[in-house]
């Protein structure tokens, strides 16, 4: 099945650093990420992808919460639920990847190298992504090879090389996170270049390059991504008041460019998704 004439929409609704001081509106219970998931699907997203927050909104690799609010979403919504497991900063690859054996979701972000956050990093060498892609192929769960960096994307090579990976391949390029790579037309096209053959991909721009990725992801045949993970604000100096708006708004992009909301069941028939 081709995804012809479809624009498929991922929600970040949480992440690990936004904070409800940036923006009130952001779900932390299970109970609140399970009404955003059920919003964004009516709005248009076919995929949430899924940070967790203990009650104090810190970030958390916990099983337990995982599944609390990956239950919780499943009682609202079909919506397609990819977790992380780049976690927060600070966190071990070992917590980082418990999830996946515990839960066996139906897809989820395997990171494909080391990266600046900001003032921290996060370190993921090539033993710990070929560990990371075993456990995912093992557990039959469909990655999104998350790539901060050119370099990441031709990493993500050695897994496939190596047998890790099987297609279909879905990349997730993060662009403009402080001290990684800048979104720019030029810099996702040579992201676009290193893809294997095949490959398709989401553009995430992170804050006020959110909107611009959006345009540029359509414009190349990519994916998109939106929610107060990557960016709280819906214009210039003003929050948005959901993730939802959000979504529509990506939605609306993609009708105006001819294209319309793939459903979780499509993208699920696309990716060769467990469902």
């Amino acid at each position: 099945m081709a995804l012809e004439g479809k624009l498929v929409i991922t929600c970040a609704c949480t992440g690990a650093e936004t904070t409800k001081a940036q923006n009130p509106a952001l779900p932390i219970t299970p109970d609140e990420v399970a009404k955003t998931a059920e919003e964004c699907r009516a709005a248009g997203a076919a995929i949430l992808h899924l940070h967790v927050r203990n009650d104090d909104g810190t970030p958390t690799a916990s099983v337990a919460r995982f599944k609390e609010a990956i239950e919780a979403v499943r009682r609202k919504t079909d919506i397609i639920v990819e977790i992380t497991t780049g976690g927060a900063v600070g966190d071990t690859a070992e917590d980082r990847l418990r999830p996946i054996a515990a839960l066996q979701p139906e897809m989820a972000s395997l990171d494909c190298g080391t990266v600046n956050f900001g003032d921290e990093y996060i370190v993921n060498d090539l033993p710990t992504m070929r560990a990371f892609a075993a456990e995912f192929r093992k557990h039959k769960v469909r990655a999104t090879l998350e790539c901060f960096d050119l370099g990441h994307v031709y990493a993500s090579h050695y897994l496939i090389k190596e047998g890790l990976l099987e297609a279909p391949y879905h990349y997730g390029f993060v662009l403009n996170v402080p001290g990684a790579v800048p979104y720019s037309v030029e810099n996702l096209s040579a992201f676009i270049r290193a893809l294997p053959a095949g490959a398709d991909y989401t553009v995430m721009g992170i804050g006020r390059s959110s909107l611009p990725a959006q345009f540029g992801a359509m414009a190349n045949g990519g994916w998109i991504r939106v929610g107060f993970e990557d960016n709280v604000y819906f214009s210039k100096g003003v929050l948005a008041k959901s993730n939802a708006e959000l979504v529509e708004r990506a939605a609306r992009i993609a009708h105006e460019g001819g294209l319309k909301p793939a459903t979780p069941d499509e993208v699920r028939q696309y990716l060769k998704l467990r469902g």
